[in-house]
Formats: C-alpha cells, sequence, structure tokens
C-alpha cells in the first residue's frame, strides 16, 4: 500500500499526458502494475481471465497492451520486479494476506447474493502474484524486446537509485515510497490511464498521469528529503503501518518542522508512541539494497515467439495479438529511426 502522501503533494503534483514522457526511460514498478491489472482486468462477476486450463491471464493482457501503448506514445518502459522483503514489511505483507482472505470470503457471499458489483469490488482485493505468474511476465517482457531489472529487494528502491544514476528519467507507481528512497521524479497512474469506473457508482471518470517532482515538493515545504521519510514514518510506512496514533500528514508537517527530526520528536511523544525504532525504518529508506547488475537495451519485438507465448500457450486472440504487435512495430520504428538508435539502444 505504502505511505500515504496525498496531501502533502497535492499542491506540487503536475497533469501530464503519456505523449510528455515520449523518449524518456521510465522505470515501472512491475508488481504494483501486474497487481493493478489484474484488479481491473475481470469479467463482471470478478472472475479474472484464464486459459483453458484455468490459469490467471489478467496481468499478461493488462502488462502487454499497456506496454504496446506506452511504446506507440514514444515511452521507453523499464519494468522492475521486487526482490526480498526486508523484514520489518513482513508485519506489513501479514496483514495483506488477511485482507485477501476476508475479501475472498465477502466474495463468495456477493456471488451467492448475487449482488455482481459487490462481488466485483471484493474480487479485486484478493488478486495473488505467484512465482510463476511473475516469471510469465518476465518471459512476456523478454518476447516484447522491453528490459526488466531483477531488484535484491525493494523494487521502489531500485527505481530511485536508477533515476539518481541517471539511467531512467522516472519511477512509475501508484505509491508515493519511491520519492522516499530518493527518486527525482515519480509518474503515477501509469498504468491505469484512461476511462475507469466509480466503485458502486454508475460514474466514470477519465484518469490521467500525474507528475511529482521530488525537489519541488521538497521546496514547497521547507523540508529536506530525511524529514520527508521522518513525516512518512509518522504517519506510517509499509515498516510501521500504523504509523503514530492520531498523526496525519499535516500534524506530522508541523512536528518535523517544530522540532526537526525524528529523534527529536520521539523525545517529545515518548518511545511508546514508536512500537518499532524509526531510525531502523529510516535506515531503510536511505541505505536500502540495490544493485547495479542491469543492463537497459531495447529491441524489436519477436512476433512468431509473442503469438507462440500468447496464443498458444494462454489462449490469447491471435488476431488481437497480431495487430498489437504490428503496432508495437511501426512505434519501433517511428521512434526508433536511425537518429536515435543510439539514444534508445545505447
Amino acid at each position: 500500500m505504502g505511505v500515504n502522501l496525498r496531501e502533502l503533494v497535492e499542491e506540487v503534483k503536475k497533469q501530464i499526458s503519456l505523449k510528455d514522457l515520449s523518449k524518456k526511460a521510465i522505470a515501472i514498478d512491475a508488481y504494483n502494475s501486474l497487481y493493478q491489472f489484474l484488479a481491473i482486468i475481470r469479467q463482471p462477476d470478478g472472475t479474472p481471465l484464464m486459459n483453458r486450463r484455468g490459469e490467471i491471464t489478467s496481468h499478461l493482457s493488462g502488462l502487454f497492451y499497456r506496454t504496446v501503448n506506452l511504446l506507440e506514445n514514444g515511452l521507453k518502459p523499464v519494468y522492475v520486479f521486487d526482490g526480498k522483503p526486508p523484514e520489518l514489511k513482513m508485519i506489513e505483507l501479514e496483514k495483506r494476506l488477511q485482507h485477501k482472505a476476508i475479501a475472498e470470503e465477502k466474495y463468495k457471499e456477493a456471488l451467492a447474493r448475487g449482488d455482481l458489483e459487490e462481488a466485483r469490488i471484493y474480487a479485486q482485493q484478493t488478486s495473488k502474484l505467484t512465482k510463476e505468474m511473475v516469471n510469465a511476465a518476465k518471459t512476456l517482457l523478454d518476447y516484447m524486446g522491453i528490459p526488466w531489472v531483477q531488484a535484491p529487494s525493494e523494487g521502489e528502491a531500485q527505481s530511485a537509485y536508477m533515476t539518481l544514476k541517471g539511467d531512467v528519467w522516472a519511477s512509475a507507481s501508484q505509491d508515493y515510497d519511491s520519492l522516499l528512497f530518493g527518486s527525482k521524479r515519480l509518474v503515477r497512474n501509469l498504468a491505469i490511464t484512461g476511462r475507469r469506473k466509480l466503485p458502486r457508482k454508475r460514474v466514470y471518470i477519465e484518469i490521467t498521469p500525474e507528475l511529482i517532482i521530488l525537489d519541488d515538493l521538497l521546496k514547497a515545504h521547507g523540508i529536506t528529503r530525511e524529514q520527508l521519510i521522518d513525516i512518512a514514518i509518522l504517519i506510517g510506512t509499509d515498516y510501521n503501518p500504523e504509523g503514530v496514533k492520531g498523526i496525519g500528514p499535516k500534524r506530522a508537517l508541523r512536528l518535523v518542522k517544530t522540532y526537526g527530526n525524528i529523534e527529536k520528536i520521539k523525545d517529545i511523544l515518548g518511545k511508546e508512541a514508536f512500537p518499532i525504532d524509526p531510525l531502523e525504518i529510516k535506515k531503510i529508506f536511505l541505505e536500502p539494497e540495490v544493485t547495479d547488475n542491469y543492463e537497459l537495451t531495447w529491441s524489436m519485438p519477436d512476433k512468431e515467439a509473442i503469438i507462440r507465448f500468447l496464443c498458444y500457450e494462454y489462449d490469447f486472440s491471435k488476431e488481437r495479438v497480431e495487430k498489437a504487435v504490428e503496432r508495437a512495430e511501426k512505434a519501433v520504428r517511428m521512434y526508433f529511426t536511425q537518429a536515435t538508435l543510439e539514444s534508445w539502444f545505447g
């Protein structure tokens, strides 16, 4: 779920279009995107898309068609996959499993009542990514000529590191954690741009990408990145989900600006307000485990391999896949011209 910095970023976020990201390399949070595809791409009763063997294909459908769309807009996508999570995150991961189990029961109850709208809402909360599903996603990206990076730990930390090195222009995720890890820029809504229905309402809204520049955020509030991390710890992160009771973003900002850092705030509020040592959490954001073991190269999609993989193994429509691959090939020819080969493939 990540940290909720929405109130603080509201005044600095910028609405952009996909075209604004043309010719830019973007490190996309792979797990975040795949979970979004699993939640959104479902049948009316909430059932995910499956092949004839009962294997879920929603994540592959979203990954394939969305990536083609990104290429058509000139983006250079790089998918970054999570590795082993820090020990402190295990509590939050266990909570998520319990939440999914509860949602699964409510999904079944809604189906039994014949309430398909309610069933779909709960079904979206039951999504699970298996090792096999992740490996299939990586295989598809290989066939599409799209690079992916295996992070040793948190994918958002790796993405942020790649922006700091200058290998990518921005991180892309729905969560704000990339900013805490030091990402220069964060793009939100990249995987879900388009027309979306509001839950329990017959209302559709248009979702567009948002850009948040870390320096702009820090300057707007007169704080440092370390103080932004302190604010996050006060309101709750994946490593201390509850945060400090009674403290929201605005009060956290006031405390940090008044007392300077989390150490002094801990003295003021008392140790009992921090069941988990805030300095341990801060260290995860300031000294994350990352790797330089990656190579970013983009290539033409392998049409035959994609058709063999998606159509013969996962029962995708051959006609639709062929058309999408042709779109991807056209995009590569359009943006990967001789004049830009070095910048795109180098």
